[in-house]
């Protein structure tokens, strides 16, 4: 039987990915948009300032594409403070008007494979006294102007079992996956998060980048890694720019 390794949690994450029914939006009077758009922004501040919990943080983006509209990305403490996050912006003006194409529910995750790295020991509590550890899993959203998300699994299929491959050789791929991934460190800050059991993927990748190129440059590159090459399943990529409260208008009336 193949060893299961620890992992190290941190905070919550739910990525609350919203469409916008833009024919009801164009329906509403000037004033209706204006007192919807001061709401959705007084929302946006208290959750980015976290005053709905003891820590945590939230960003919001626009989404390009078909996929959806808006993401609300928001880290917490628990559950319960990421359900009333979700709940409180769908009791809005704005939030009566989306619907929710995608969401995706995780936790900030490090496998003992990684954290032994970073940290010079296997003791989960040693571990978790590391500043650089902590940061990982209670990672404040850096004010990078671009994101991207996807969930991804390991294969389980008839050729390849990620989960019935040997520990030492994991590890071994998993380093080599970590160094493609610090090449990009300056550019690209990435925030892996664990769903097995609670979502329908096993991971959620969050990549916060300067600039849109360099995310399709690293995970082009890291397909190439064995660890990906052979034993990687990804699902749909969303991307977006950050997008400020005071910056919500913007979107919504096309400035």
């Amino acid at each position: 039987m193949a060893e299961a390794p620890g992992t190290l949690e941190g905070w919550f994450v739910l990525h609350d990915f919203r469409r916008i029914d833009w024919a009801a939006w164009n329906r509403l009077s000037e004033g209706q948009k204006e007192e919807a758009i001061a709401e959705a922004e007084a929302f946006l501040k208290a959750a980015e300032a976290v005053s709905d919990a003891p820590e945590g943080s939230s960003a919001a983006y626009a989404i390009i594409g078909h996929k959806s509209d808006l993401l609300l990305l928001h880290l917490r403490p628990d559950l319960e403070a990421l359900q009333a996050l979700e709940s409180g912006f769908s009791r809005t003006a704005l939030g009566s008007l989306t619907n929710q194409p995608y969401s995706y529910f995780s936790v900030t995750e490090l496998s003992l494979y990684e954290a032994s790295a970073r940290g010079g020991s296997t003791d989960p509590e040693e571990l978790l006294k590391n500043p650089a550890i902590v940061r990982r899993l209670k990672l404040q959203v850096p004010d990078h102007p671009y994101i991207c998300f996807y969930p991804m699994n390991k294969r389980r299929g008839e050729t390849v079992n990620w989960y019935t491959a040997p520990i030492e050789a994991r590890r071994a791929m998993m380093r080599q996956h970590g160094e493609t991934g610090r090449k990009y460190a300056e550019q690209i800050t990435q925030m892996v998060t664990g769903s097995t059991g609670l979502d329908d993927w096993e991971w959620g990748v969050t990549l916060f980048a300067r600039e849109v190129l360099p995310i399709k440059k690293l995970v082009y590159e890291m397909r190439f890694d064995e660890v990906s090459a052979r034993y990687a399943e990804f699902g749909p990529f969303q991307v977006g720019r950050r997008v400020a409260p005071g910056d919500l208008a913007g979107v919504l009336l096309g400035r």
